[in-house]
């Protein structure tokens, strides 16, 4: 690397909201990667926040919420509060704006964008306090983050989430630009093949954008299969690229979203894959996880040490990839068959989604939220490919190989088999990229 290019990467991108911030840092050829870091304590969240900060290069900080909130549970979150119980997260709703206000002051800003990730079903007071502390960038979505987490149904999350887009588009016409990213490319991703999460965070950000929204995102989640993960993330950007036209969006990575590796080396090689991944399909903006991730909430360092080796590899790479998204694959095709069939159900896209969703149309495998047809079924194959056993209902090119249906003992092996893995590969030779190991 030059000193003039060691220099642009070291350079704050300063920027005048979120979507402009990673798309600035895009520009310049950086990768910004993110933690998700929450703590209930104002001040050890404010020092998280501050790390993140000062790690350098581009990066975004989070304020990831406690699951209480998550819920709607604010009164046990007052107690827990009240009886200084941790929290696995920041109570963005209990806390005062005031408090809010205190973490980020001198930190959030236009070199330091920081995003609210919460898990909601229904977001509305998580979003009014997030407003109200001077935030306006979050994720979610109507489905995303109702299926996986509870019992609330489809119907009233797309009516919360109706009414959060509300909040973020009376921000806008104050002077803030919000941002919101779709959760849909990580849903149960660790077993859903990608097609189905590549239809599904589109069908989100349509909906961002049909209900008031301009800047958005879309995700992927890392799954088992580095090519076919590539496949979704080009078919990603094709199919965003054609559908979200006049909106500002991105795409996001997640580091891999289930059982994690339990060595400190198979945790680093999952994550530096997830970093050569981002590089190399141009995507925008990296969620990365910890070597702690297997066994507690990872602490501050945790995160700064997953940051800075993230960052690290994305360097190595050199600038992200001009992008070839223009060849079919069976990810894309797949992708566009359930997006078209699901727009063609109503002209309103939260409606639509839900039409589908009780149709079958759209069908999440190992999913037993009361909404979802559950007649999807998926496995691994030996290469870490994830493929379809039965389809379910869903028009699908690819009906599926039913004789591949997992017992409950190869659904077990199925979830750790990125673990197992991982931890393989780190016991028995040097990392994927050739590298000398970085410092944890």
């Amino acid at each position: 690397m030059s000193a003039g290019a060691a220099e642009q990467q070291r350079a704050p991108v300063v920027a005048s909201s979120f979507g402009d911030y990673v798309r600035q840092a895009r520009a310049s050829g950086r990768l910004v990667v993110q933690p998700r870091m929450g703590f209930g304590d104002p001040e050890m969240m404010r020092a998280g926040l501050l790390a993140t900060k000062q790690v350098g290069g581009a990066t975004v900080g989070t304020l990831t919420l406690d699951s209480y909130t998550r819920v709607g549970d604010h009164d046990a979150a007052l107690r827990a509060l009240a009886d200084g119980a941790p929290l696995n997260g920041y109570p963005i709703v209990s806390h005062s704006a005031a408090t809010t206000r205190a973490v980020l002051h001198g930190i959030h800003g236009p070199d330091f964008p920081v995003q609210v990730r919460h898990g909601a079903a229904r977001p509305e007071r998580i979003i009014e306090a997030a407003i109200a502390a001077g935030l306006s960038a979050t994720e979610g979505g109507p489905a995303s983050y109702c299926l996986p987490y509870g019992r609330v149904p489809l119907r009233d999350a797309l009516v919360s989430w109706r009414r959060a887009c509300e909040l973020l588009v009376a921000a806008s016409r104050a002077g803030v630009q919000p941002h919101l990213e779709s959760f849909g490319g990580c849903m149960m991703g660790q077993l859903c093949p990608p097609g189905l999460l590549v239809a599904i965070t589109v069908l989100e950000a349509l909906f961002f954008v049909q209900e008031g929204l301009h800047s958005v995102s879309v995700s992927y989640t890392q799954q088992a299969n580095p090519a076919q993960d590539e496949e979704a993330i080009l078919a990603l950007h094709r199919i965003a690229s054609e559908l979200l036209v006049g909106a500002d969006w991105h795409i996001v990575l997640y580091t891999y979203m289930g059982a994690y590796p339990r060595t400190p080396g198979g945790a680093r090689l999952l994550g530096r894959r997830a970093a050569e991944l981002a590089m190399r399909t141009g995507v925008a903006r990296l969620l990365v996880k910890t070597q702690a991730e297997a066994f507690r909430i990872p602490t501050v360092a945790d995160n700064v040490a997953a940051l800075t080796d993230a960052a690290a590899v994305a360097r190595r790479a050199g600038p992200p990839v001009a992008v070839d998204s223009g060849r079919d694959s069976a990810v894309h095709t797949e992708a566009r068959l359930l997006i078209d069939t699901v727009l063609d159900l109503d002209a309103d896209v939260g409606r639509a989604i839900v039409t589908a969703f009780e149709r079958g149309i759209l069908d999440v495998p190992f999913c037993i939220h009361p909404d979802n047809a559950g007649l999807s079924r998926s496995y691994i194959e030996s290469d870490g490919r994830l493929a379809w056993s039965d389809g379910g209902r869903m028009p699908i090119v690819t009906r599926g190989d039913r004789s591949r249906r997992l017992s409950s003992d190869g659904l077990l092996r199925a979830l750790t088999h990125i673990q197992r893995e991982c931890d393989r590969l780190a016991a028995t030779g040097p990392p994927s990229d050739g590298a000398e190991p970085l410092p944890c």
